[in-house]
């Protein structure tokens, strides 16, 4: 059997791409993932811009870079949500990536259809005390697929 995801962190980023929330699971690494989510940003653009299938949100392994892999998902509004998983030598199932994501979507979903939460209210956006819930609710997520502890 498989090992479980151990997500390292998760960006959701908008169709302007602009981070919307980059939660990491490792300390000290921040900074490191506000570069892969931002990287990732260049091989989405490439891969969305040729013939896609319309239906196909999952854009697979977008790249692998030192110990992470980076694995995209496009939503049908453009949202970009990626995933950065270690590097190890177990295999990866798209199955378990692709739930991970419909999953984080979900939870987005959630969040941005609350008609009393607006995106663009605060400077401060998805960090603002009014998104609480879906920081929490990504947390879950991550626990739940086998990740550790949240920073």
């Amino acid at each position: 059997m498989a090992p479980p995801l151990r997500p390292n962190a998760v960006a959701f980023i908008s169709p302007q791409n602009h981070p919307i929330l980059i939660r990491t699971f490792e300390k000290g690494d921040e900074l490191k993932y506000h570069y892969v989510a931002h990287t990732s940003l260049d091989v989405i653009e490439e891969r969305t811009n040729g013939p896609t299938k319309a239906n196909d949100c999952y854009l697979g392994l977008l790249y692998a870079m030192d110990d992470i892999a980076a694995y995209g998902y496009i939503t049908p509004l453009k949202m970009k949500i990626v995933l950065a998983l270690p590097l190890t030598d177990s295999v990866v199932r798209d199955a378990e990536v692709i739930m991970t994501f419909k999953a984080l979507h979900l939870a987005y979903y959630h969040a941005s259809s609350n008609p009393f939460i607006r995106l663009h209210d605060t400077p401060a956006g998805v960090g603002s005390a009014k998104w609480k819930r879906f920081r929490r609710k990504v947390d879950e997520i991550s626990r739940a697929i086998g990740g550790g502890s949240v920073s």
